[in-house]
């Protein structure tokens, strides 16, 4: 068969409501909390029967903001400052052939919600939205290899930003009550500097925005300190 059909089992729900800020791996952001929800008829309590079980979980996802843009052979890697070429099948880059992603997450809990299922997840690194299409359980004797070559990214990204807070942005997160670490979940997305690679040469003050849940956040960017200058809840 030259190409199938797949169906989509479930839909993420995530802090990230847009692909800037998003961490670039898994795990990097433990705060970063999501949920994914099984509707009908992928929903029945059979269908996940002994999954708490397993602490992780690897997904496979569409990369839905970005498979109308089509593939690439060779992709610009941001580990890499986006001035080297790689060959896709050498990155995970969104732009693929076929436009599916691999995640790996912490399972927190199963519980229902009306008639759907939903597994509450953290550690993620998936845009809200995101449709999934299988859930495999993470087994560590096979999953993890600590010896193997890590090519170009054999680590974690480490970026040496530092982040603070306005009095206004500190005094929001601490009077907004849902989120109780909302704070920390900010401080370790600026630290990962989601900005753009030709952008993290500029030496003059830059200032950016996103959303995370229903919050818009702003702050300023000079050198390696990041400061978050206000933080407001979005109609």
């Amino acid at each position: 068969m030259s190409s199938f059909q797949f169906q989509v089992i479930g839909t993420v729900e995530s802090p990230y409501k847009q692909k800037f800020a998003i961490p670039r791996q898994p795990g990097l952001i433990a705060e970063a909390r999501g949920r994914l929800v099984l509707a009908p008829p992928y929903a029945e309590d059979d269908i996940v029967r002994g999954i708490e079980a397993f602490s992780h979980l690897w997904l496979v996802f569409v990369f839905h903001e970005t498979a109308s843009k089509g593939w690439s052979p060779l992709v610009r890697p941001p580990r890499l400052g986006g001035n080297a070429r790689k060959g896709v099948f050498a990155t995970r880059a969104t732009f693929r052939p076929n436009p599916i992603g691999l995640s790996v997450v912490k399972l927190e809990r199963v519980y229902r919600r009306n008639s759907n299922l939903v597994l509450e997840l953290s550690g993620i690194d998936l845009l809200d939205g995101t449709p999934i299409l299988d859930i495999k359980p993470y087994l560590p004797y096979a999953d993890a290899l600590p010896e193997a070559a890590g090519g170009f990214a054999d680590s974690a990204p480490q970026t040496g930003m530092a982040v603070t807070f306005s009095e206004q942005a500190n005094a929001f997160c601490l009077a907004q009550k849902k989120h109780p670490e909302l704070a920390l979940l900010i401080e370790k997305v600026l630290k990962q500097d989601p900005r753009p690679s030709y952008k993290k040469q500029r030496d003059a003050e830059q200032h950016y925005g996103m959303t995370l849940y229903h919050f818009n956040i702003k702050w300023t960017v000079n050198g390696d300190h990041n400061h978050v200058t206000e933080i407001s809840q979005l109609p």
